[in-house]
């Protein structure tokens, strides 16, 4: 819902602090805290859309990153991908609210009226801009899993070893990436297209940061992505989003990467872990 981590923890503390003071009877227990979840973020959400008509060059969400080993969690968490994460974005607050509740949680569209007092029907309405807007906006390529698992390390490598060509060879000609730095770091202000220009950006970056730099695969949102650590301290994480080549195989078509130190801090425990590259 809110695409921030430190605002998620926020809001589960102050939902816990309205269940805690409960005196009388809850008959729903569940219904009673999706409510209060789901209508602390939306008003959450309308100060989060101010502060974002601010922000310095491309806003992305804060990642979610675990080990490429771990299961737990692992399909839910491919339910909000940071791709899908961004989608969510054009969505008004109340259809965010609905399409989250419904097609992450499962939710019955009783339960969703429920919890944002309106009507049955005008939920499912509301249920279905929502998801034609998604499915439109969404990428149509599915690629499975372990192929987008080889596919991100066949581009970590060519990253890695600066091979230029491999990295052309791996990229779909209107690949596009997004560097959120927020103002704080270093980033491109605008997104950079073209398999060329993203190539050439790619690794100068890489090779600004030179040898103190560290390159892993991680799990980000459930998704293959990478975690750059310099001297010791995460850099930036980011996600590859695919398309198909002309042979059937994954091609990257876009790179979502996020600087910002203040959407990282929360992923400190990982940058000791990384091997130097």
């Amino acid at each position: 819902m809110l695409g921030s981590v430190a605002d998620a923890e926020d809001l589960v503390q102050d939902t816990w602090l309205r269940w805690s003071a409960v005196t009388g009877p809850v008959a729903s227990p569940g219904g009673y805290l999706a409510r209060t979840v789901t209508n602390l973020a939306l008003n959450r959400l309308s100060s989060a859309a101010v502060r974002r008509e601010s922000y310095v060059g491309p806003w992305l969400p804060e990642p979610l990153v675990t080990e490429p080993d771990a299961t737990e969690g692992v399909e839910r968490a491919e339910s909000v991908s940071l791709a899908l994460l961004v989608v969510l974005e054009s969505l008004s607050p109340l259809e965010r609210a609905v399409f989250v509740l419904k097609e992450a949680f499962g939710f019955s569209y009783p339960e969703i009226a429920e919890a944002l007092d309106r009507t049955e029907a005008a939920c499912r309405q509301v249920g279905s801009r929502a998801r034609a807007q998604v499915r439109a906006r969404r990428p149509r390529y599915d690629a499975p899993p372990e192929l987008r698992r080889r596919a991100t390390e066949e581009f970590l490598a060519a990253c890695v070893g600066g091979d230029l060509n491999r990295m052309l060879d791996l990229l779909a000609p209107e690949v596009t990436t997004w560097s959120d730095g927020g103002g704080v770091v270093r980033a491109a202000l605008r997104p950079v297209t073209g398999a060329g220009n993203v190539a050439r950006f790619v690794l100068g970056v890489l090779g600004q940061l030179g040898e103190r730099a560290a390159v892993r695969p991680v799990l980000v949102n459930g998704e293959p992505g990478l975690l750059v650590t310099v001297d010791g301290a995460v850099d930036s994480v980011s996600v590859l989003d695919f398309a198909e080549g002309p042979d059937g195989g994954p091609l990257v078509s876009a790179i979502r990467a996020v600087r910002n130190p203040h959407k990282l801090a929360h992923l400190a425990h990982l940058a000791h872990r990384a091997d130097r590259a």
